[in-house]
């Protein structure tokens, strides 16, 4: 994928609304085409896996609230999750076409093996919209993270972690995310463009399925290949993984972890941060990527193309097709410094959460309260 405008909403508060980015409200019905739906919409929602818990705590239920309220109760949401299997994934696909849903919202667990599904239904006259990954085949648009500038944060948090005296000897691990998500080849290639010729990356691996044991196992490799006293910085590609890599680090006996770097804010990696353990996530407000994507489904199936193109203002390219329409959400640092003024203040997690008795310690430390 190739960013081609300027990122839309990185001026924005990460608060839920995206009314203040100059995004129109998709329910509104000033100056649009004739709508070729009402309300009484089904809406498809693919997601790829439940290793990460973001897709049945957040995606799923915002999508279907948003669903609801654009629609006046009337529109619905038919969800299915694949469960990392590209194959389970294109037979729920192949059955929301069989059931003629209005519209899908499609989070490929594997973009190009999808592409073939994609097109069945297009060729259905059924949209697709990609979601949060970008899937091949004829989309007909996208919205996602700007997944480089995710790389991009983690590899300078990484070089900040290390210190001012970091040097191209110091060896460091990539832990990188599963070889059939485009996402992780973006977030990889962004983290290159931070610490290439600034470390020596002495090991990198391409995870399975984002699987945190994998991760582990792939750390242990590296630990006993490298020596765990010469890693000064492992690059993990998300919170998962981090967890399985600072496991395999301690099931070596080191006590002085060196800097983890993480993504999606989920509440054990925000947990490993308060203690110390991790030094770093991304966070990615899934409630304003979730929203938008709703909104960008009602409008896309009702005809609004007013609305419909003041949520695609950004265009991408896949391997596939090029000058997608798309939304490109800004990303956020995540550090001990910035717990409050992020996941609370959004509503992610209460502080009580967060704070449960392990971490109780550690979050007076920090003033959270």
């Amino acid at each position: 994928m190739r960013r081609r405008t300027a990122i839309s909403v990185a001026t924005c508060s990460l608060a839920l609304s995206l009314a203040g980015c100059g995004v129109l409200d998709a329910s509104s019905d000033g100056g649009d085409a004739t709508p070729t739906k009402g309300n009484d919409i089904t809406v498809g929602l693919l997601l790829p896996e439940t290793a990460n818990t973001r897709y049945d705590k957040f995606d799923h239920p915002i999508i279907r609230s948003k669903v609801a309220q654009l629609t006046e109760n009337r529109g619905k949401v038919v969800y299915a999750n694949a469960e990392a299997s590209a194959s389970k994934q294109a037979q729920q696909l192949q059955k929301m076409v069989d059931d003629q849903v209005d519209v899908i919202l499609l989070d490929a667990v594997d973009s190009h093996a999808i592409a073939d599904g994609v097109e069945k239904a297009k060729d259905a006259g059924i949209p697709v919209i990609a979601y949060d990954r970008l899937a091949e085949g004829p989309i007909d648009a996208y919205i996602s993270f700007d997944n480089e500038l995710v790389g991009e944060v983690q590899g300078r948090s990484l070089l900040d972690a290390m210190g001012p005296d970091v040097d191209s000897s110091d060896k460091i691990v990539m832990m990188n995310g599963s070889p059939t998500d485009p996402n992780a080849k973006q977030f990889k290639a962004g983290a290159l463009s931070e610490l290439n010729g600034k470390v020596r990356i002495a090991k990198t691996y391409d995870t399975k399925d984002w699987k945190p044991e994998n991760a582990e196992a792939n750390m242990a490799k590296a630990i006993a290949e490298i020596g765990a006293s010469n890693i000064a910085g492992v690059y993990s590609a998300n919170d998962g993984m981090a967890g399985g890599v600072i496991k395999a680090l301690e099931a070596a006996g080191v006590t002085k972890l060196p800097p983890v770097t993480g993504q999606d804010a989920e509440l054990a990696g925000v947990q490993r941060i308060v203690s110390g353990e991790q030094y770093m996530s991304v966070y990615k407000s899934y409630p304003a990527e979730a929203e938008a994507a709703a909104e960008m489904a009602v409008a896309k199936v009702q005809g609004k193309d007013i609305q419909f193109d003041a949520l695609t203002r950004d265009r991408v390219d896949s391997p596939s097709h090029q000058d997608i329409p798309a939304q490109l959400v800004s990303v956020v640092a995540l550090t001990r410094d910035n717990i409050k003024q992020t996941v609370v203040a959004d509503g992610i997690y209460k502080v009580s959460e967060i704070c449960a008795a392990p971490y109780k310690a550690a979050c007076a430390e920090l003033g959270l309260k």
